[in-house]
């Protein structure tokens, strides 16, 4: 017995080792992968495939800075599909240069070095200079767990990690982890997750260099910053592919721009969207509405737009509206476009189980077979507002275009935009807030391999692709107009099809402060065009609150002020003093004397990629002393485009006096036009400047930089309204001769496309400082736009003495002439004005 058992441990033994051995390629176990040891490579034109026992590895450049990373555990990828990646861009590919040694494999492109270390397996990325741009964190560089997988970095102690959209939390991810997944997440707080939305794409920031990592899994992902490891980051997915894109910058501006082009650009939106907006859940009955209208304008707030919630519907049942509420809906719309103002309308994506109750969405719905269906093929019935309800499968293209056909009706009446909000998608009365995991949606997609799939996989992508249904359909039912859809939940890419915004917020300070690192990691997502709920949704803010609420959306892309229903009032003439009344129109006023510059920051970035609200290393991608982005010494600061920067406080409610950190390229006082002098060591052009502010109700700090010239209109109260006045340029001189001074204007109608055949207006403003003064250069505009001035009014800031004299030539030829000056010694400006036919003129401006 002895000796057999001896025999019997030797073959365990024996067995045991060969198992091992041929583990050490793949360490290969019934539920894990490990790729670790390369065995197999194969060049390609475009980049390289790696295997790893059986695991392959096949990376690929779609451009010199933009890499694509697959990897299948078993050696069969999935299709090469994607709901978020644009097919032209996935396919793209340049011709790269293999570089290989006994050690490492690899290749190069004309701006990047990939090297994948061959034993133990590990991929690192840099630029040519050396500079590691993403490198393995070698003890667990990818990882499988059956059908989960996950992928280690190494993180530098001094690198930042940015994007993921509406994520609670600080600006900087690091120290912080994340899953994605959609959900209905009214009462969020600053460490609540998930919410939202699901953008599974980061920047990372280092010493100035920047690139971008985008996972395409529309299942439940996550990303790790430092938690697991403080020296690693790690993203993963529960099931999918693992599919990955490497964004090299240099710096963000350049990540943000690829990211463009690899998702899709925001399409310009109609200028009314980035007026003030009036809102409340619910504004109902109809007297409600009017009445909210009439004081707006007896009022003389500016606003653009009222939104209506559920309760204009018929027992809150999409697509219609309450006889009752409503006895005169069409109306009343005609007479708020009569008053300049627009209507959003509400229509969540439910349709109310309504079988033989004539009900159209319904009826047709169900005709067509166009819902989402239970595994034994019935139809998924969910609670939500209209009671029972049922839902279209948004992956089916011909039930996405049906969707957008049942706009129809409001579009005629002349609505103009409209909301999809509940589409994570919320389902009531279930722990999961949302469908169960095993409803079955069918992909049926160009692009695709019709199947079917699980809820697991489509729920992330379910409200992108209801808002798609519904910017399309509005397409469809008027081609020339630009579409205004806003949506609660999306994904990657989804910035392609609505605006966003950061759902049921709350009446804190604290959510005053926390909306702002939200937008800006939304516009460092893709969604340059999001807003958070003004005054804070849920709960009623204090008069102080509201007003500095008011203040700070005047400057955000999307102004709308919203409250949940059983809330105070909070429209700004509400909740408060006159004096509040006063200062919260002020800062309105304020945006809609600065709609050329914020229309002109929206065109570009339509075209570039790159948000209207900034974090300060987006503009200035320099560190500070100890390698952190110059965001880190400015609080809660952002810009507004490249030249506005709004100092917000760190913490809005405290009373206590707080530092600002300047980038170091010369300031002035939007308010007072001062110049900011730099503090010791500031005006060197390497350090900040620090400068102490005293937030007061009245007044929220904001600077422009020098260099820059602002257009701004005359005052309207509707972006209907033609501004009656000259075109205002606030020049705003650099600090030393020979630095950058300029500006530029964008103008359109504002609401259709005949800006994409030539009918736009564009201008571009230098300056440049002479020994004894100013010149001011407006260079011929291009394009067939007709702008509404004829005269322009130039205002040079900093000035500490009134202009001897000012003289204008235009650029046609024709002759000089003086012109008349003015002096403000509180504001610390001189102006002078002059006409203006878009040929182009220069003024000189002399001390």
């Amino acid at each position: 017995m002895l000796k057999a058992w001896r025999l019997s441990l030797v073959i365990l033994a024996i067995l045991f080792f060969s198992v091992v051995a041929t583990a050490t390629e793949v360490h290969l176990q019934p539920d894990f992968v490990r790729l670790d040891r390369v065995t197999a490579v194969q060049p390609l034109a475009n980049g390289i495939t790696i295997r790893a026992g059986a695991a392959v590895l096949h990376i690929t450049a779609l451009r010199d800075d933009l890499l694509r990373v697959r990897v299948a555990p078993d050696g069969r990828f999935p299709e090469d599909a994607s709901w978020t990646v644009l097919t032209a861009s996935r396919v793209d590919a340049v011709n790269v240069i293999a570089e290989n040694t006994n050690a490492d494999v690899g290749f190069k492109t004309a701006k990047l070095r990939v090297t994948i270390h061959r034993d133990p397996m590990s991929l690192r990325v840099t630029d040519l200079e050396g500079r590691v741009i993403v490198e393995n964190f070698s003890p667990r560089p990818i990882e499988y767990h059956e059908h989960a997988f996950r992928v280690y970095l190494r993180s530098p102690e001094d690198e930042h990690y940015f994007g993921l959209g509406d994520k609670p939390g600080p600006l900087d991810r690091r120290n912080a982890s994340f899953a994605n997944w959609n959900t209905d997440s009214f009462g969020w707080q600053e460490s609540t997750d998930p919410i939202y939305k699901s953008i599974p794409f980061l920047i990372t920031y280092r010493g100035g260099i920047s690139t971008g990592i985008f996972l395409d899994n529309t299942w439940r992902t996550s990303f790790d910053f430092n938690k697991e490891y403080r020296d690693a980051y790690s993203f993963g997915a529960e099931d999918g592919p693992l599919d990955f894109y490497l964004l090299y910058g240099p710096d963000a501006k350049a990540v943000l721009a690829s990211w463009a082009w690899l998702t899709g650009h925001t399409p310009l939106p109609p200028l009314w969207a980035l007026g003030f907006q009036q809102s409340r859940y619910s504004y109902y009955p109809e007297s409600e509405v009017r009445r909210i209208a009439d004081r707006l304008r007896s009022e003389h707030i500016p606003t653009d737009v009222i939104w209506l919630d559920i309760d204009y519907q018929l027992k809150n049942r999409p697509f219609t509206v309450d006889p009752e509420r409503f006895p005169h809906f069409d109306q009343m719309i005609q007479d708020l476009k009569a008053q300049h103002l627009k209507t959003v309308l509400i229509t969540d994506l439910h349709i109310a189980d309504l079988p033989g109750a004539n009900y159209k969405p319904y009826d047709e719905g169900q005709t067509k077979d166009y819902f989402v269906k239970n595994p034994d093929g019935s139809t998924f019935v969910g609670t939500v507002w209209p009671g029972k309800a049922v839902f279209p499968d948004f992956t089916r293209q011909a039930a996405r275009d049906w969707w957008g056909t049942l706009y129809a009706d409001f579009v005629h009446k002349g609505v103009a935009g409209f909301w999809n909000d509940m589409n994570e998608p919320s389902v009531f009365d279930v722990p999961s807030k949302t469908m169960p995991d095993d409803v079955q949606h069918h992909i049926e997609e160009p692009g695709f391999a019709s199947r079917i799939a699980s809820h697991l996989e489509v729920h992330n992508i379910f409200g992108m692709e209801n808002s798609r249904g519904t910017y399309e359909g509005l397409l469809n039912l008027a081609p020339n107009l630009r579409p205004f859809v806003m949506t609660r939940a999306s994904f990657a890419g989804g910035q392609r099809y609505a605006v966003t915004w950061t759902g049921d917020n709350a009446s804190t300070w604290n959510h005053l402060r926390q909306s702002i690192p939200q937008l800006l990691n939304l516009g460092l997502s893709g969604f340059a065009l999001s807003g958070a709920d003004v005054g804070g949704f849920a709960g009623s803010p204090q008069p102080d609150l509201l007003t500095r609420w008011l203040e700070v959306g005047a400057f955000e892309p999307i102004d709308r002020d919203h409250s949940a229903s059983g809330t105070h009032p909070q429209e700004p003439w509400e909740n408060g003093t006159p004096e509040d009344v006063n200062l919260r129109r002020r800062y309105i006023e304020e945006r809609y004397r600065l709609l050329p510059y914020l229309y002109t920051t929206t065109e570009e970035m339509s075209r570039t990629g790159v948000p209207m609200m900034r974090p300060l290393f987006l503009e200035f991608p320099w560190p500070d002393a100890n390698g952190s982005p110059l965001d880190f010494g400015a609080g809660n600061a952002f810009l507004l485009g490249a030249d506005l920067l709004i100092a917000e406080a760190p913490f809005p409610d405290e009373l206590d006096d707080y530092m600002i950190a300047l980038p170091p390229v010369g300031w002035y006082d939007y308010w007072t036009g001062a110049r900011i002098e730099p503090a010791k060591g500031g005006a060197d052009g390497k350090h900040p400047t620090e400068v102490r502010l005293h937030r007061e109700l009245d007044t929220l700090p904001i600077f422009v930089r020098a260099g820059a010239i602002i257009p701004e209109q005359p005052l309207v109260q509707s972006t209907d309204e033609r501004p009656n006045g000259p075109l205002i340029l606030r020049v705003y001189p650099p600090t030393n001769s020979g630095e950058k001074c300029s500006g530029s204007l964008y103008l359109d109608d504002g609401v259709s496309f005949a800006y994409k055949q030539g009918v736009f207006f564009r201008a571009a403003f230098t300056c440049q400082l002479m020994p004894d003064g100013i010149s001011v250069r407006v260079a011929p505009a291009s394009g067939s736009f007709a702008p509404w001035w004829k005269q322009v009014s130039v205002e040079i800031y900093g000035a500490t003495k009134a202009a001897s004299h000012a003289t204008v030539t235009h650029l046609d030829g024709k002759g000089g002439a003086l012109l008349p000056t003015a002096f403000d010694v509180k504001q610390h400006r001189i102006t002078a004005s002059m006409q203006d036919e878009g040929k182009g003129f220069e003024m000189k401006l002399m001390y």
